[in-house]
């Protein structure tokens, strides 16, 4: 399995398209006057984080994949962002550092042992593709997810074409509809 072929492109995609539901967001904040702190600390229920929480986990979950399959220095955010543009900021530094990371870096990472240490004190014992199988592509798409479904409870029009707009580059002409 070619963890850099699964992960970095998938990683990529998703970071650039929460990127870009965010700035729906924004307008969608203008249009019905909003200020934008009534989307930034949406949550879905009071025991969960907020939207720009889920942002940085997404940004931390890109981070930790890098960190745990090839070795690379954190780049998670500190703190929430508390505007979007900021938001977007901490996307943007994700996707950079994940585009940035070279196949060759991901070398014997699907047989790499990975202890995953959980703040209980429950460990995980698994190899790199285990990890990013099992792991690391879960808790980055709960997040994804989240946040998206935040935007949405919030009114924001958004819908599929908003959550894989990366498929638009493999339209085949003349198949989509009213195209």
């Amino acid at each position: 399995m070619d963890l850099h072929a699964i992960a970095v492109p998938t990683y990529a995609q998703m970071l650039k398209g929460l990127s870009n539901q965010l700035t729906k967001a924004e307008a969608f904040a203008a249009d019905n006057g909003l200020s934008p702190e009534d989307l930034i600390t949406a949550r879905l229920a009071p025991d969960m984080f907020p939207l720009s929480t889920q942002v940085r986990f997404v940004c931390t979950q890109a981070s930790d994949m890098l960190r745990q399959l090839t070795g690379s220095d954190s780049f998670t955010p500190a703190e929430d962002a508390t505007d979007f543009d900021g938001l977007r900021a901490q996307l943007a530094e994700a996707v950079a550092k994940v585009q940035a990371t070279q196949p060759s870096a991901f070398d014997g990472a699907a047989e790499r042992k990975i202890e995953l240490k959980m703040p209980n004190g429950i460990v995980f014992d698994m190899t790199g593709e285990q990890f990013l199988r099992d792991w690391a592509l879960a808790q980055f798409y709960f997040h994804l997810t989240t946040a998206y479904a935040i935007l949405r409870h919030k009114g924001v029009a958004l819908g599929k074409p908003d959550w894989v707009s990366h498929m638009f580059a493999y339209i085949r002409p003349g198949t989509l509809p009213g195209g």
